[in-house]
């Protein structure tokens, strides 16, 4: 037997050929893992790109859309103004670069909106208030024009006087929801209401000098926890000459739970259109970012909608009553 044929019989080259061989196969499986993972990783960029550049077109198109759809509902306004007052028209073709009349959102003179019974008419509520959100909803309803309807909590914070006022002074209704919102504190008894609700009418009118007419009870007058009779409480209302309002419209954010913009904006307008006389309930506070994201949305639905106008209610809006003031 050769000196060479020893060497490889030999335990040491045995121990050398099959580390070699394990290298081998571990070498194989890593690069058997690694380029799956890497062509993964490629088409993963890839994917991502594509997806990218499908979100641009989809964003660019949505605002051709939303161009079109401008300019249609100017048209279209335009036209229903000049179809209600035919003198405008007259008045148009002869003086074709005099200024028409200052129109809404659809179309109809300012002047007579809150009179037309052709109108739908929406209000725009929102209960808790004031919040940390409060001013951005009422910067959203300056940009949009909008007046709505605030039926605020008693908050002797300094953080808050100037969000009450801001609340006057910008044009809205100033209503009231109780001083403490304590439910068990409010129902105990008449006598604890007719004091919550002196306590916050006071309170408002030295904050802002305003005297609210307009109440929404707690958890609205159908509300099952009320220990009084909520007629013995609607009938002290009446004697103040305070109107309460309930809604017939609601955003569905009073739970705690989180509800998506677009599921507030889907439930506001699918109900408004339901009515002549629509009064959506919103809620005011920290806790409820998603309705005032979906509050331009909302707008926007709502104002694309023919003979719609959105009001702050008023001695003239015809109240949302759960309970009838005659009922027993």
């Amino acid at each position: 037997m050769t000196e060479t044929s020893k060497d490889k019989r030999s335990p040491e080259a045995r121990r050398k050929r099959v580390n070699k061989l394990k290298k081998m196969i571990l070498t194989t499986i890593v690069l058997l893992i690694l380029i799956p993972l890497l062509g993964c990783g490629v088409m993963g960029i890839y994917i991502y790109h594509l997806r990218k550049e499908l979100r641009n077109t989809t964003q660019q198109y949505e605002w051709m859309e939303k161009l079109f759809l401008d300019e249609k509902d100017k048209t279209e306004r335009l036209n229903a103004l000049l179809d209600m007052k035919p003198e405008n028209k007259d008045s148009l073709e002869e003086n074709p670069r005099e200024e028409i009349p200052a129109v809404n959102e659809t179309g109809m003179d300012m002047e007579n909106q809150e009179m037309d019974d052709r109108l739908r008419k929406v209000y725009l509520t929102f209960d808790d208030g004031p919040s940390e959100e409060t001013d951005r909803i009422l910067d959203i309803l300056d940009e949009y024009q909008v007046k709505a309807t605030f039926f605020v909590t008693g908050k002797p914070d300094d953080k808050y006087g100037d969000v009450y006022r801001r609340i006057v002074a910008d044009g809205h209704t100033l209503g009231m929801h109780s001083f403490s919102h304590n439910y068990s504190r409010i129902y105990a008894s008449e006598e604890a209401f007719r004091e919550d609700v002196e306590q916050l009418r006071d309170y408002l009118y030295q904050e802002t000098g305003v005297k609210s007419d307009f109440y929404r009870f707690p958890g609205g007058s159908s509300n099952t926890v009320s220990r009084t009779s909520i007629q013995q409480l609607i009938t002290y209302l009446n004697e103040q000459n305070i109107v309460y309002f309930d809604w017939n419209v609601s955003a569905g954010d009073a739970t705690s739970e989180y509800v998506s913009s677009e599921r507030i904006t889907s439930r506001v307008i699918s109900q408004v259109g339901e009515y002549k006389e629509a009064v959506v309930l919103m809620h005011d506070s920290s806790d409820k970012k998603s309705t005032v994201e979906a509050l331009p949305m909302i707008i926007e639905g709502i104002q694309k909608m023919e003979n719609t106008v959105i009001l702050p209610i008023s001695d003239a809006t015809i109240p949302v009553q759960h309970i009838s003031v005659t009922e027993e």
